[in-house]
């Protein structure tokens, strides 16, 4: 395929916006991957106590262009993750497992987003 020289730059630039359209969509679908991987992580690990709705309750869920995993009992995850203060004296010590399962989704986004570009 022969390209005039005068063409040359419409031609890279119409190269380049559908390799970055390409790009786009591949990181969007490990944004919602990692996302949904997350939330299942989470509700395995999450501490099970009198109320399972906590564990039960992570979600992941696309908001705008961004995916966001939350908990539907979102009161109870600093408490938990953190630990607190009883009333009568004393803490309750921290439960930890959303930084574990942040940190790893973090690594699996990072490696699914150069994959995507590297292609």
């Amino acid at each position: 395929m022969a390209i005039n020289i005068n063409d040359l730059a419409a031609e890279i630039h119409r190269t380049l916006a559908n390799y970055a359209h390409g790009v786009g969509e591949d990181i969007e679908k490990v944004a919602e991957k990692v996302a949904k991987k997350g939330a299942q992580q989470l509700k395995a690990r999450s501490p099970v106590g009198a109320r399972h709705r906590y564990a039960k309750g992570w979600r992941a869920k696309k908001i705008g262009k961004q995916w966001v995993v939350h908990n539907t009992e979102y009161q109870l995850t600093h408490l938990l993750e953190k630990g607190h203060a009883k009333v009568g004296g004393g803490r309750v010590p921290a439960k930890v497992h959303i930084a574990p399962v942040e940190e790893e989704m973090i690594t699996e986004f990072i490696q699914g987003v150069e994959g995507a570009i590297r292609g």
